[in-house]
């Protein structure tokens, strides 16, 4: 299991202490391996942009604009977190639902 987040995340922290033998990439850091980013786009579409955050509420209109991958790979901390990777494929946030399917 691989999670995908900020070691500034307090969510992503969260999940970190709670989910046993994981890895933990920080994506500002050491970015995304080959293809995740277009995985996790097709997957979740626009919702794995977090329009909440203060990143997003501070970029110009023109950076908001672009494409999704773009748009994460310039701004990392723009993305949801944490991004979950396993076997049985990806997951997007902390949510009890995300708990529940990793059985955590």
């Amino acid at each position: 299991m691989i999670i995908y987040g900020l070691t500034t995340c307090d969510t992503c922290r969260k999940a970190s202490r709670t989910l046993d033998g994981m890895r933990f990439v920080d994506i500002r850091a050491e970015g995304f391996p080959e293809g995740l980013l277009d995985r996790a786009v097709a997957r979740f579409g626009t919702d794995l942009v977090n329009r909440r955050s203060r990143t997003w509420r501070d970029l110009p209109e023109a950076e908001r604009a672009l494409p999704v991958t773009e748009l994460i790979r310039r701004h990392p901390s723009v993305m949801k977190r944490p991004l979950i990777e396993t076997g049985d494929g990806l997951h997007l946030g902390w949510t009890e639902e995300v708990r529940r399917a990793l059985d955590a």
